[in-house]
């Protein structure tokens, strides 16, 4: 007993064209609504145009549109008779023997609807006339969150705590049309003349709750993305990656409140309108910013830039004594030269009873070639110039 398949695909075929009257989706639906009646369309069996509202009711005989990105749910005394979630037209008949209960072929569904209709199903045979919802199996979009005061969370990349306020919506999806009807949607809306389950609707409490969950969730989402050691998350790619923050929020959202396996419900995409550090953490990345700045081939190129400057100096103050000056404090910061006494004039005369201080080790000698090396690079780089590499090289080599 059940639907019988009369096409598949798109609602505009010859066959749907021929049915005078059917059920389908309702017009105005905004995009946040999830679970409404079905409503007949047509001409009530010729009898003129069907302006009047749907009572949601099914009975033997009659026709059903399925658009593409919906569902089809019968249910009687709170319990489903049936699902469809292939596009398409379907005919009621309770009595024929090609009539099948479940349609259920879209891969966007989750893999538990099988066990959810054993687990929801009628369990007798039901009357002639049963209710028919729609579910919508699309994205529904503008599921909006944001935190009051700060939140905080370790962060593993800056290791410490940090803190923010931040707003932001979410898409989600619902992948378990029987377990969002049976666990979640409260009693009224799938009861004769039911209301619009619409979660934009600020007196839908049900859409309130997921609100203060997503709230909840919201420190562990963060923690679990900036914290990932396989992808090397920072704060900063948050706002630029929809999905791979949906992911971390929807996988806190599973551990803490069970939004799939409960109530057939998955976060699908987020975005993040605003994040406002507090102070500490402010600061914080700043220093952050900073140290990246002076890492890796961008270290070098600050260490070329100043001993550049260190060359034109000593060129506008001292020619070759300034540019040797130079070279022993490069040398000097790569860990190159060795202490020498600074000291002018003979030294002291040590007291009778005292040993003589240790000879003090020479400096090494640098290599004028790798020197000049040096200062060619700088030039290439457009660092110094052509009279500046002139002088260093003439003081490197001693002429």
């Amino acid at each position: 007993m059940g639907f019988i398949q009369a096409f598949k695909g798109a609602v505009g075929g010859t066959l749907a064209d021929q049915w005078k009257d059917f059920l389908t989706v309702p017009s105005g639906l905004p995009q946040t609504a999830a679970l409404f009646p079905a409503v007949p369309q047509g001409t009530n069996a010729g009898r003129g145009s069907n302006t009047r509202g749907s009572e949601n009711i099914i009975s033997n005989g009659s026709k059903i549109l399925v658009p593409q990105g919906y569902g089809l749910i019968t249910v009687v005394d709170g319990r489903a008779t049936g699902l469809v979630t292939e596009a398409g037209g379907y005919e009621f008949n309770d009595q024929s023997p090609d009539a099948r209960s479940v349609f259920a072929g879209d891969e966007l569904l989750a893999s538990t609807v099988g066990t959810s209709w054993e687990r929801f199903k009628f369990g007798g045979r039901p009357s002639s006339q049963q209710l028919a919802f729609y579910v919508s199996l699309k994205e529904i979009p503008n599921n909006r969150f944001g935190t009051q005061s700060e939140i905080y969370w370790d962060d593993a990349y800056l290791n410490t705590q940090v803190g923010a306020v931040c707003r932001g919506s979410y898409t989600m999806r619902i992948i378990d049309p029987l377990l969002f009807v049976h666990n979640f949607v409260p009693a009224t809306f799938i009861s004769a003349n039911a209301p619009v389950f619409d979660f934009g609707d600020v007196d839908n409490a049900a859409g309130a709750q997921l609100f203060r969950e997503v709230v909840g969730s919201l420190a562990q989402a963060f923690s679990r993305y900036t914290n990932d050691p396989d992808k090397g998350n920072r704060i900063s790619k948050i706002q630029g990656d929809s999905v791979g923050f949906a992911q971390s929020l929807s996988a806190a959202v599973e551990e803490g409140y069970r939004w799939s396996s409960d109530r057939g419900l998955a976060i699908v995409k987020t975005a993040i309108v605003s994040i406002e550090y507090d102070q500490n953490t402010r600061e914080l990345l700043k220093d952050v910013q900073k140290a990246d700045a002076l890492s890796g081939a961008r270290s070098q190129s600050f260490m070329n830039q100043a001993a550049a400057r260190g060359v034109q100096s000593a060129g506008e103050t001292g020619g070759g004594a300034g540019l040797a000056m130079f070279g022993a404090g490069m040398g000097a910061a790569g860990g190159m030269v060795n202490p020498v006494q600074s000291q002018q004039g003979a030294p002291q005369q040590q007291a009778p009873q005292q040993q003589a201080p240790a000879q003090q080790a020479a400096p090494a000698e640098e290599d004028p070639v790798a020197k000049l090396g040096q200062y060619k690079e700088m030039l290439d780089q457009g660092l110094i110039t052509e009279a500046d590499y002139e002088a260093a090289k003439k003081a490197a080599l001693g002429l």
